[in-house]
């Protein structure tokens, strides 16, 4: 096996573009749920609101690049308006059903055929990125080493913005949950009668939070399409949204740092994984050919069964996750 090939890939990944987008969109679900106790469950939709956000001003409304990302964050925002309006009054539930139902409708409707004018349906929208690409002091097709890590030209200035607005983000949600606004947030999340008791007006709290990390979303998502230079209907799936709730897990829920920790754990055993079944030796592949044919495909589905066992036993054995407590996952008071 070639163990300096995997520990390559799997340093680069630690840090990655992959990381970067799923952290941040985890920083705006720790919003929703660690700090305010929204189930949301269309955090992906919120993610695609930013890519098509900045995908559909640039391709069909012909804007510039820089007021097609301000757009983007004024759909997210507006997005969150609207589906906070008729639940956020309710119980949890309704918003996690509403939240979910809108993220499939948003990517049903972009890829369908009447929206293709607009949103490029199936084939998506390219060539939008090209401003962002000016502006970076790195050759996009050269090859950068970091002592373990290596990443194109391109990445390597997609990582450096997306790491420094990951790093802010998280640094004013930070400052933002230590202020008597984030006090009241954690307020409602514990109890809301009590909150609306000393006069707190919990429904314009939830509005607020929800619109906050739906924005964060959509800066994930603005990130991901950016760094792939197109945008894709198919890539906001609901997989991408338990995904992200995975990741706040691991880390622990109502924690500063752990949306970073769990999506760089998460993502680095993933490729780790993977790597391996790809490098084993004959011998051992042969043996596993009897039971189990390692295709590209099977050894994808493959990495997400052995790292689903290693969960599972984290959620055995310690469900709050690396940083969290058992009290941030009482989830019988949301």
């Amino acid at each position: 096996m070639d163990w300096g090939f995997i520990f390559e890939r799997t340093f680069s990944a630690m840090i990655g573009p992959e990381v970067m987008v799923y952290a941040l969109a985890a920083v705006g679900l720790n919003v929703h749920f660690g700090y305010t106790g929204l189930m949301n469950f269309g955090q992906v939709g919120f993610m695609a609101a930013g890519a098509y956000g900045v995908g559909v001003s640039v391709f069909w409304l012909g804007w510039n690049f820089w007021v097609g990302v301000l757009f983007s964050f004024v759909y997210s925002a507006v997005l969150a308006l609207l589906l906070g309006i008729p639940t956020l009054r309710l119980r949890a539930d309704y918003l996690s059903l509403v939240t979910i139902a809108a993220s499939e409708s948003i990517r049903l409707l972009a890829r369908s055929r009447v929206m293709q004018p607009i949103t490029g349906g199936v084939e998506g929208v390219n060539q939008f990125a090209g401003p962002f690409y000016d502006l970076s002091p790195f050759e996009l097709g050269k090859f950068y080493s970091f002592g373990p890590f290596k990443y194109l030209g391109r990445d390597v200035w997609v990582l450096l913005v997306g790491w420094t607005l990951l790093i802010l983000v998280t640094l004013m949600v930070r400052a933002l949950m230590k202020s008597p606004w984030g006090r009241t947030l954690r307020a409602i999340r514990e109890d809301e009668d009590a909150a609306r008791a000393l006069g707190k007006n919990a429904y314009f709290y939830k509005m607020q939070s929800l619109m906050l990390g739906g924005m964060i979303g959509g800066l994930a998502g603005l990130l991901q399409v950016v760094q792939k230079a197109s945008v894709q209907a198919d890539t906001f799936n609901p997989v991408i949204t338990f995904t992200i709730w995975t990741m706040l897990i691991v880390g622990g829920v109502g924690r500063i740092w752990s949306p970073i920790v769990g999506a760089s754990i998460y993502w680095t055993l993933i490729v780790f994984v993977e790597n391996t079944l790809r490098q084993l030796p004959d011998g051992t592949r042969a043996s596993l050919e009897r039971t189990i044919e390692l295709s590209d495909f099977n050894i994808a589905m493959l990495r997400f069964i052995l790292v689903g066992a290693g969960l599972l036993l984290l959620a055995r054995f310690r469900p709050q996750g690396i940083f969290g407590s058992r009290e941030e996952m009482a989830l019988d008071r949301r």
